[in-house]
C-alpha cells in the first residue's frame, strides 16, 4: 500500500509541478485566492507557503497539499495569487532568513525563523490545529491576509 501511495504521490507532485496548480476537485470549481503575506522580516529571503486541505495532515511531514516558494525582490510584503479547489483550505508559512532550505528551531522545538499561520493564529504553547487557521474557498476573489510573525 505504500509503495502504491508513493506513486501515486510522486504522479501528483509532478502533474501539479508541471501545471504550476493544485489539483481540480472532481466535486467542485476552482476558486481564485491571493494570500498576503506582510510585515516580512527580510525583503530577501525566501517565503515559503503550504497550502493544506486534509485535516489530519495539517503540519505533518509532506502532509501539504502544494507548497510554493515565493522571493520578496526587496518588498517586505508578498502577494500569491493562486487558483485554490472549492473547500476547506489552511495556510502555514515560513521565512527562511539564512537560506539553509529549513525551519530552523531551538533546542525546545520552537521555531527560530519566521512563521505564520492562516487567520493570523498565534499558538503560545503548541501549534495550531487545522481547525483554528482554516478558511473557505467558493468564489473567485478572496483575499487571505497573514502578518508574519518574528
Amino acid at each position: 500500500m505504500k509503495r502504491v501511495s508513493l506513486v501515486l504521490l510522486a504522479t501528483a507532485s509532478t502533474l501539479l509541478g508541471s501545471a504550476g496548480l493544485p489539483a481540480r476537485a472532481d466535486n467542485g470549481g476552482l476558486s481564485s485566492v491571493t494570500v498576503v503575506v506582510s510585515q516580512l522580516v527580510s525583503t530577501k529571503s525566501a517565503v515559503k507557503v503550504y497550502f493544506y486541505n486534509v485535516r489530519d495532515k495539517f503540519l505533518q511531514h509532506g502532509g501539504y497539499a502544494f507548497m510554493r516558494v515565493v522571493k520578496p525582490g526587496g518588498q517586505n510584503q508578498i502577494q500569491l495569487p493562486i487558483d485554490l479547489p472549492d473547500g476547506e483550505w489552511a495556510v502555514a508559512i515560513t521565512q527562511d532568513i539564512n537560506n539553509n532550505d529549513k525551519l530552523d528551531k531551538n533546542f525546545l522545538g520552537i521555531p527560530t525563523e519566521p512563521y505564520a499561520f492562516s487567520n493570523n493564529i498565534r499558538p503560545t504553547v503548541s501549534a495550531p490545529d487545522f481547525n483554528q487557521c482554516k478558511f473557505m474557498v467558493k468564489g473567485s476573489g478572496k483575499v487571505v491576509s497573514i502578518v508574519l510573525k518574528k
